[in-house]
Protein backbone atom coordinates (compact mmCIF):
# COMPACT_ATOMS: atom_id res chain seq x y z
CA UNK A 1 0.00 0.00 0.00
CA UNK A 2 1.79 3.28 -0.89
CA UNK A 3 2.38 6.13 1.52
CA UNK A 4 1.37 8.99 -0.31
CA UNK A 5 -2.68 7.93 -1.19
CA UNK A 6 -5.23 9.30 0.94
CA UNK A 7 -7.01 7.10 3.38
CA UNK A 8 -9.22 9.63 4.89
CA UNK A 9 -13.09 9.60 5.52
CA UNK A 10 -14.92 11.81 3.96
CA UNK A 11 -18.48 12.59 3.85
CA UNK A 12 -20.63 9.88 2.04
CA UNK A 13 -21.53 10.83 -1.31
CA UNK A 14 -25.10 11.28 -2.16
CA UNK A 15 -27.60 11.17 -5.00
CA UNK A 16 -29.09 14.60 -5.54
CA UNK A 17 -32.66 15.44 -5.31
CA UNK A 18 -35.21 14.41 -7.67
CA UNK A 19 -36.21 17.22 -9.61
CA UNK A 20 -40.26 17.36 -9.80
CA UNK A 21 -40.32 17.58 -13.98
CA UNK A 22 -38.18 14.00 -14.28
CA UNK A 23 -39.03 11.15 -16.41
CA UNK A 24 -37.66 7.40 -15.69
CA UNK A 25 -34.61 8.06 -19.00
CA UNK A 26 -32.80 10.61 -16.36
CA UNK A 27 -32.16 7.97 -13.36
CA UNK A 28 -29.88 5.88 -15.86
CA UNK A 29 -30.67 2.53 -17.81
CA UNK A 30 -28.85 -0.49 -16.33
CA UNK A 31 -28.29 -3.41 -18.32
CA UNK A 32 -27.48 -6.96 -16.31
CA UNK A 33 -25.73 -9.78 -18.17
CA UNK A 34 -25.65 -12.74 -16.21
CA UNK A 35 -27.59 -15.75 -14.86
CA UNK A 36 -27.39 -19.42 -16.14
CA UNK A 37 -29.25 -22.66 -15.71
CA UNK A 38 -29.57 -23.07 -11.99
CA UNK A 39 -28.22 -19.76 -11.08
CA UNK A 40 -31.06 -17.26 -12.48
CA UNK A 41 -31.76 -16.21 -8.51
CA UNK A 42 -28.41 -14.38 -8.74
CA UNK A 43 -29.37 -12.03 -12.08
CA UNK A 44 -32.66 -12.00 -10.04
CA UNK A 45 -31.33 -10.24 -6.89
CA UNK A 46 -28.76 -8.24 -8.96
CA UNK A 47 -31.86 -6.83 -11.42
CA UNK A 48 -34.31 -6.13 -8.44
CA UNK A 49 -31.69 -4.65 -6.48
CA UNK A 50 -30.75 -1.90 -8.63
CA UNK A 51 -34.71 -0.76 -9.15
CA UNK A 52 -34.76 -0.43 -5.51
CA UNK A 53 -31.49 1.96 -5.54
CA UNK A 54 -33.60 4.20 -8.04
CA UNK A 55 -32.62 3.01 -11.36
CA UNK A 56 -34.83 4.78 -14.05
CA UNK A 57 -35.09 1.80 -16.47
CA UNK A 58 -33.22 -2.15 -15.86
CA UNK A 59 -32.87 -4.68 -18.35
CA UNK A 60 -31.67 -8.69 -17.66
CA UNK A 61 -30.14 -10.11 -20.21
CA UNK A 62 -29.91 -13.72 -19.26
CA UNK A 63 -29.74 -17.31 -21.40
CA UNK A 64 -32.63 -17.90 -23.69
CA UNK A 65 -33.55 -21.05 -21.29
CA UNK A 66 -34.23 -19.45 -18.33
CA UNK A 67 -35.56 -16.16 -19.11
CA UNK A 68 -38.96 -16.95 -18.39
CA UNK A 69 -37.94 -17.78 -14.98
CA UNK A 70 -36.13 -14.69 -14.55
CA UNK A 71 -39.12 -12.80 -15.55
CA UNK A 72 -41.77 -13.92 -13.65
CA UNK A 73 -40.01 -13.10 -10.47
CA UNK A 74 -40.07 -9.21 -10.69
CA UNK A 75 -42.40 -7.39 -13.42
CA UNK A 76 -40.85 -4.17 -12.68
CA UNK A 77 -37.44 -5.11 -14.83
CA UNK A 78 -37.51 -6.22 -18.49
CA UNK A 79 -35.64 -9.45 -19.42
CA UNK A 80 -33.89 -9.82 -22.78
CA UNK A 81 -33.08 -14.16 -24.10
CA UNK A 82 -29.83 -14.46 -25.19
CA UNK A 83 -28.95 -16.98 -26.99
CA UNK A 84 -27.96 -20.48 -25.04
CA UNK A 85 -24.87 -23.35 -25.07
CA UNK A 86 -26.13 -26.88 -23.81
CA UNK A 87 -25.75 -25.94 -20.21
CA UNK A 88 -27.47 -23.36 -20.33
CA UNK A 89 -25.20 -20.49 -20.27
CA UNK A 90 -24.85 -17.37 -22.55
CA UNK A 91 -23.13 -18.70 -25.39
CA UNK A 92 -20.90 -16.27 -27.16
CA UNK A 93 -23.01 -15.89 -30.32
CA UNK A 94 -24.91 -13.64 -27.96
CA UNK A 95 -22.60 -10.58 -28.66
CA UNK A 96 -24.51 -9.98 -31.63
CA UNK A 97 -27.54 -8.96 -29.37
CA UNK A 98 -25.48 -7.56 -26.57
CA UNK A 99 -24.07 -5.11 -28.83
CA UNK A 100 -27.73 -3.90 -29.95
CA UNK A 101 -28.59 -3.86 -25.57
CA UNK A 102 -24.73 -1.92 -25.18
CA UNK A 103 -26.31 1.16 -27.50
CA UNK A 104 -28.80 2.48 -25.23
CA UNK A 105 -26.86 0.93 -21.95
CA UNK A 106 -25.81 3.96 -19.37
CA UNK A 107 -24.38 1.62 -17.29
CA UNK A 108 -23.76 -2.59 -17.37
CA UNK A 109 -23.65 -5.02 -14.15
CA UNK A 110 -21.91 -8.32 -15.90
CA UNK A 111 -21.48 -11.62 -13.68
CA UNK A 112 -24.25 -12.51 -11.38
CA UNK A 113 -25.13 -16.41 -11.88
CA UNK A 114 -23.21 -16.05 -15.46
CA UNK A 115 -21.32 -19.68 -14.86
CA UNK A 116 -17.94 -20.57 -16.23
CA UNK A 117 -16.82 -21.97 -19.72
CA UNK A 118 -14.40 -21.20 -22.42
CA UNK A 119 -16.65 -18.64 -24.31
CA UNK A 120 -18.16 -16.77 -21.30
CA UNK A 121 -14.34 -16.13 -20.94
CA UNK A 122 -14.20 -14.65 -24.54
CA UNK A 123 -17.42 -12.97 -23.90
CA UNK A 124 -16.45 -11.02 -20.49
CA UNK A 125 -13.13 -10.06 -22.02
CA UNK A 126 -14.95 -9.05 -25.57
CA UNK A 127 -17.25 -6.51 -23.23
CA UNK A 128 -14.19 -4.77 -21.04
CA UNK A 129 -12.74 -4.61 -24.56
CA UNK A 130 -15.20 -2.75 -26.12
CA UNK A 131 -17.70 -1.06 -24.26
CA UNK A 132 -17.33 2.60 -23.54
CA UNK A 133 -19.95 3.46 -20.51
CA UNK A 134 -18.88 1.94 -16.73
CA UNK A 135 -18.91 -2.11 -16.46
CA UNK A 136 -19.49 -3.50 -12.95
CA UNK A 137 -17.80 -7.08 -12.72
CA UNK A 138 -18.79 -9.29 -10.27
CA UNK A 139 -18.72 -13.16 -9.22
CA UNK A 140 -18.34 -15.50 -12.49
CA UNK A 141 -17.02 -12.41 -14.80
CA UNK A 142 -13.99 -12.04 -12.15
CA UNK A 143 -13.33 -15.21 -12.68
CA UNK A 144 -12.86 -15.05 -16.60
CA UNK A 145 -11.04 -11.80 -16.01
CA UNK A 146 -8.94 -13.44 -13.43
CA UNK A 147 -7.49 -15.42 -16.65
CA UNK A 148 -5.81 -12.50 -18.34
CA UNK A 149 -6.62 -9.47 -15.30
CA UNK A 150 -3.80 -7.03 -17.46
CA UNK A 151 -6.98 -6.54 -20.07
CA UNK A 152 -8.39 -4.20 -17.63
CA UNK A 153 -5.72 -2.20 -18.35
CA UNK A 154 -6.54 -0.77 -21.89
CA UNK A 155 -10.11 -1.04 -21.22
CA UNK A 156 -12.68 2.23 -23.36
CA UNK A 157 -14.00 2.97 -19.83
CA UNK A 158 -14.55 3.12 -16.30
CA UNK A 159 -14.44 -0.86 -14.37
CA UNK A 160 -15.41 -1.90 -10.85
CA UNK A 161 -14.55 -5.01 -9.40
CA UNK A 162 -16.86 -6.25 -6.97
CA UNK A 163 -14.37 -9.66 -5.50
CA UNK A 164 -14.95 -11.62 -2.07
CA UNK A 165 -11.46 -12.83 -0.86
CA UNK A 166 -11.17 -15.82 -3.19
CA UNK A 167 -12.27 -13.77 -6.22
CA UNK A 168 -9.49 -11.71 -5.41
CA UNK A 169 -6.96 -14.23 -4.91
CA UNK A 170 -7.43 -14.83 -8.57
CA UNK A 171 -7.34 -11.98 -9.94
CA UNK A 172 -4.34 -11.41 -8.00
CA UNK A 173 -2.28 -14.98 -8.40
CA UNK A 174 -1.96 -15.41 -4.79
CA UNK A 175 -4.27 -18.44 -3.92
CA UNK A 176 -3.07 -19.05 -0.73
CA UNK A 177 -2.92 -15.15 0.86
CA UNK A 178 -4.27 -14.52 3.78
CA UNK A 179 -7.28 -11.88 4.04
CA UNK A 180 -4.27 -9.56 5.41
CA UNK A 181 -2.37 -9.40 2.87
CA UNK A 182 -4.92 -9.11 0.29
CA UNK A 183 -6.09 -6.00 1.99
CA UNK A 184 -2.85 -4.31 1.77
CA UNK A 185 -2.80 -4.97 -1.88
CA UNK A 186 -5.77 -4.08 -3.15
CA UNK A 187 -4.75 -0.30 -3.51
CA UNK A 188 -1.99 -0.95 -5.43
CA UNK A 189 -4.06 -3.50 -7.61
CA UNK A 190 -6.86 -1.17 -8.31
CA UNK A 191 -3.90 1.83 -8.85
CA UNK A 192 -2.21 -0.93 -11.33
CA UNK A 193 -5.36 -1.66 -13.42
CA UNK A 194 -7.17 1.51 -13.66
CA UNK A 195 -10.58 0.42 -11.71
CA UNK A 196 -12.57 0.84 -8.39
CA UNK A 197 -12.02 -2.28 -6.17
CA UNK A 198 -14.41 -3.21 -3.77
CA UNK A 199 -12.80 -6.23 -1.42
CA UNK A 200 -16.01 -7.46 0.07
CA UNK A 201 -16.39 -9.02 3.60
CA UNK A 202 -15.93 -7.51 7.35
CA UNK A 203 -15.43 -4.06 6.83
CA UNK A 204 -14.84 -4.00 2.94
CA UNK A 205 -12.16 -1.96 1.59
CA UNK A 206 -13.07 0.60 -1.53
CA UNK A 207 -10.49 2.19 -3.90
CA UNK A 208 -9.75 4.00 -6.94
CA UNK A 209 -6.24 3.00 -6.20
CA UNK A 210 -5.36 6.91 -4.94
CA UNK A 211 -8.17 6.87 -1.96
CA UNK A 212 -9.10 3.30 0.41
CA UNK A 213 -11.97 3.85 2.57
CA UNK A 214 -13.00 0.98 4.52
CA UNK A 215 -16.82 0.49 5.03
CA UNK A 216 -18.40 0.43 8.42
CA UNK A 217 -22.06 -0.96 7.74
CA UNK A 218 -22.63 -4.71 7.46
CA UNK A 219 -23.18 -8.24 9.56
CA UNK A 220 -22.27 -11.55 9.73
CA UNK A 221 -25.76 -12.55 8.64
CA UNK A 222 -25.12 -11.42 5.00
CA UNK A 223 -22.03 -14.08 4.79
CA UNK A 224 -25.44 -15.70 2.33
CA UNK A 225 -25.34 -17.01 -1.13
CA UNK A 226 -26.83 -13.73 -3.21
CA UNK A 227 -25.88 -10.56 -1.86
CA UNK A 228 -22.76 -9.98 -3.52
CA UNK A 229 -25.13 -9.84 -6.57
CA UNK A 230 -27.45 -7.45 -4.93
CA UNK A 231 -24.57 -5.13 -4.03
CA UNK A 232 -23.72 -5.55 -7.90
CA UNK A 233 -27.29 -3.68 -8.45
CA UNK A 234 -26.90 -1.23 -6.22
CA UNK A 235 -23.74 -0.10 -7.50
CA UNK A 236 -24.50 0.03 -11.23
CA UNK A 237 -27.62 1.73 -10.45
CA UNK A 238 -25.79 4.62 -8.43
CA UNK A 239 -23.66 4.73 -11.49
CA UNK A 240 -26.68 4.94 -13.55
CA UNK A 241 -28.15 8.04 -12.07
CA UNK A 242 -24.70 10.75 -12.15
CA UNK A 243 -22.19 9.18 -9.22
CA UNK A 244 -18.74 8.64 -10.45
CA UNK A 245 -17.46 5.09 -10.16
CA UNK A 246 -15.92 5.57 -6.89
CA UNK A 247 -18.95 6.98 -5.48
CA UNK A 248 -21.07 4.92 -6.41
CA UNK A 249 -18.94 2.34 -5.28
CA UNK A 250 -18.50 4.06 -1.84
CA UNK A 251 -21.66 4.84 -1.32
CA UNK A 252 -23.12 1.28 -2.79
CA UNK A 253 -21.60 -0.81 -0.51
CA UNK A 254 -22.41 1.71 2.56
CA UNK A 255 -26.60 0.92 1.98
CA UNK A 256 -25.88 -2.34 1.04
CA UNK A 257 -24.31 -3.23 4.60
CA UNK A 258 -26.97 -1.05 5.95
CA UNK A 259 -30.12 -2.85 4.46
CA UNK A 260 -28.22 -6.01 5.66
CA UNK A 261 -28.12 -4.09 9.12
CA UNK A 262 -31.89 -3.11 9.22
CA UNK A 263 -33.11 -7.01 8.13
CA UNK A 264 -30.74 -8.09 11.02
CA UNK A 265 -32.36 -6.08 13.33
CA UNK A 266 -36.05 -7.20 12.25
CA UNK A 267 -34.80 -10.72 11.17
CA UNK A 268 -31.45 -11.62 13.39
CA UNK A 269 -28.17 -12.55 11.47
CA UNK A 270 -29.26 -16.51 11.56
CA UNK A 271 -32.09 -15.97 8.96
CA UNK A 272 -31.51 -12.90 7.23
CA UNK A 273 -31.24 -14.64 3.33
CA UNK A 274 -29.77 -12.38 0.42
CA UNK A 275 -33.81 -11.81 -0.87
CA UNK A 276 -34.03 -9.34 2.24
CA UNK A 277 -31.63 -6.97 1.29
CA UNK A 278 -33.36 -5.48 -1.68
CA UNK A 279 -36.55 -5.10 0.45
CA UNK A 280 -34.84 -3.13 3.23
CA UNK A 281 -32.96 -0.97 0.37
CA UNK A 282 -36.15 1.79 0.61
CA UNK A 283 -35.34 2.30 4.34
CA UNK A 284 -31.68 2.35 3.79
CA UNK A 285 -31.88 5.12 1.23
CA UNK A 286 -34.09 6.66 4.40
CA UNK A 287 -31.79 6.19 7.02
CA UNK A 288 -28.47 7.51 4.69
Amino acid sequence: MSDKVTTSDPALPRLAPRRREVHKGDFGRVLIVGGSRGMTGAAVLAGTAALRSGAGLVQVAVPQECWQVVAACEPSYMTVPLPSDTEGRIALEARSNLELLFQTATVIACGPGLGQSDELVKLVAWINDTVICPVVFDADALNALGRDVSVLKGAPGPRVLTPHPGEFRRLVGDRDATIAVLRRQVMDFAKEHQTVVILKGHRSLVTDGQQLVENKTGNPGMATGGAGDVLTGVVAALIGQGLRPFEAARLGAHLHGLAGDLARDDLGETSLIASDLPRYLGAAFLSG
